[in-house]
């Protein structure tokens, strides 16, 4: 079985700090989706600032064994 995991986090991050802070024992996740509400020039070239949730965001994706895919419109 494999958990797909639609998020959406409020403009205080609250989601980014859930899944930061909370142990989570799923196996077989397989994709986590959603608005993380994370503006970046990472995925937003004509947004010219950084943010350190992308950090948070990426740190996650990480201890998940997940990778980060963005798709630039």
């Amino acid at each position: 079985m494999c958990f797909i995991i639609n998020v959406y986090s409020d403009n205080q991050q609250f989601i980014l700090k859930y899944l930061r802070d909370t142990e989570i024992n799923l196996n077989n996740i397989l994709i986590i989706t959603g608005d993380f509400n994370i503006r970046d020039h990472d995925w937003n070239p004509s947004y010219l600032h950084y943010s350190i949730h992308e950090d948070t965001l990426r740190e996650i994706v990480d201890s998940l064994n997940l990778e980060l895919l963005s798709f630039i419109v």
